[in-house]
């Protein structure tokens, strides 16, 4: 009988996962490498010359000054809770082994 992968696969610990995702920062810089694999690409006009407006946490395109944010269109935007938060609840559910309710999910994040 086959093993369920699922079941038996590698996670890892709640230290290793703060060490890699503990800070804002840590978690802006994964997004910005899941959202642009190859380097920031204008979603206007495709050039991959940019500026970071950081007091504003956005991105300019120094070719057509199209301003986006790392967050836009995702799951995350929108929202007033950080990335720690956000990256923390994706954790929490994807390394339970039953699933996590609702309820859990907020007592341990202490959102409301």
């Amino acid at each position: 009988m086959p093993k369920n992968s699922i079941q038996f696969q590698k996670g890892f610990s709640i230290p290793e996962f703060m060490q890699m995702y503990g800070t804002e920062m840590q978690c802006r810089e994964r997004l910005f490498n899941i959202r642009w694999k190859n380097g920031y690409v204008c979603p206007n006009c495709a050039s991959k010359s940019y500026c970071e407006l950081k007091s504003r946490s956005l991105y300019q395109c120094n070719k057509c000054h199209h301003q986006t944010s790392l967050t836009a269109g995702t799951l995350f935007s929108h929202s007033k809770l950080p990335l720690t938060t956000w990256f923390l609840a994706i954790y929490l559910i994807t390394q339970d082994k039953n699933s996590i309710s609702a309820l859990e999910l907020k007592r341990k994040l202490g959102v409301s």
